[in-house]
């Protein structure tokens, strides 16, 4: 019998994950106390909250969760304790790189404007890189229920700090709002200031959403991506393109997306050749992190250990690493497929 090798020595890219739900539970629940914030028990129970996100109400209550726990984020230390534990826990699980999303606005009231928001955070990124030795950059992402001339207003500031560790620009948030098209301006300007096009897609809404990601944003990476698998004739684009889909099963069930793990469909992705990265999404609230998303791979979709070292090389191809990097890193999957 083929022994089976431990997902979290697999040199792997984490290039799906938000900034406030990178957080530790036990995070939080300090941050909370030293800042007086009374949490709802779904943040301090222990465990995951439930959670649905597939209607207006259920979506409302995942991001007023969110919005609880990114009030708790006040002082430079705690960007900096935040960016620091994340990078712990992806190393971890085997982690070389990491692409952490972040919108700089949503800290800016409390960290003396946008600006000085994103410099403290791209501070606090550099510092743990270097101490942690995990490679580290920022992939600044706006807001689907905001203005697009607020997209504009990011896709330009994460265009200038592209020398400070700024690799893409992205979209969150529900996808059922805001039309792709109505943000192509700022990923016009995202794009020729150097920046990958990450939108997120085909998550709550299904395959249109994808192709307008490819259409309107010339996205080379898809935040999630999923229901992509609904259109064959889109599978073969993605798959022709290359452009990778950041797929995080564990948060897709959490959502609603599908109701249970064997249902997402890594396997279709996986064979029509669409490249993948999986991710955690945000742990804090769905309980998982990124080694667990490759168990799923394995104990829910049959992923044996040959074709989990080509998820995690997908994840390294898909990334914004330097090419000494991405080497290094596929050079530790070979070594543990041969251990």
């Amino acid at each position: 019998m083929e022994r089976v090798r431990d997902v979290r020595e697999l040199p792997k890219a984490h290039l799906h994950l938000h900034f406030t739900g990178s957080m530790r539970p036990s995070t939080l629940l300090e941050l909370a106390d030293k800042y007086g914030v009374h949490l709802p028990e779904a943040l301090t129970g222990g465990t995951p909250p439930k959670l649905r996100a597939t209607d207006e109400r259920g979506w409302f209550r995942f991001q007023r969760l969110y919005d609880m726990a990114r009030s708790c984020l006040r002082e430079p230390e705690d960007i900096q304790r935040l960016v620091r534990e994340a990078a712990e826990e992806d190393i971890r699980d085997g982690s070389g790189w990491l692409e952490i999303q972040v919108d700089p606005t949503s800290y800016a009231p409390r960290l003396g404007g946008l600006i000085p928001a994103l410099e403290i955070i791209l501070d606090a990124v550099d510092t743990a890189s270097r101490e942690t030795g995990l490679g580290m950059r920022v992939l600044v992402a706006a807001n689907r229920m905001k203005h697009p001339l607020d997209a504009r207003t990011l896709a330009r500031l994460a265009v200038r700090f592209a020398d400070r560790g700024v690799v893409g620009f992205g979209l969150s948030n529900d996808e059922r709002r805001g039309m792709a098209r109505d943000f192509d301006r700022a990923f016009a300007i995202a794009r020729d200031g150097g920046l990958l096009a990450a939108p997120h897609g085909g998550e709550l809404t299904g395959p249109a959403s994808v192709r307008d990601c490819l259409d309107d944003l010339h996205a080379r990476r898809i935040g999630h991506g999923v229901r992509a698998a609904e259109d064959p004739r889109l599978l073969k684009r993605l798959a022709e393109r290359g452009v990778t889909c950041e797929v995080c099963p564990a948060s897709n069930v959490a959502l609603g997306v599908y109701e249970k793990p064997e249902d997402v469909p890594l396997r279709t992705l996986y064979d029509a050749g669409v490249p993948m990265a999986l991710g955690a999404d945000d742990p804090l609230l769905f309980g998982s992190r990124l080694a667990a998303q490759y168990e799923i791979a394995r104990a829910h979709h049959g992923f044996d250990d040959t074709e989990l070292a080509e998820l995690a090389r997908q994840s390294v191809r898909g990334s914004a690493a330097p090419a000494d990097v991405q080497e290094k890193l596929l050079a530790g999957v070979e070594e543990w497929l041969a251990s």
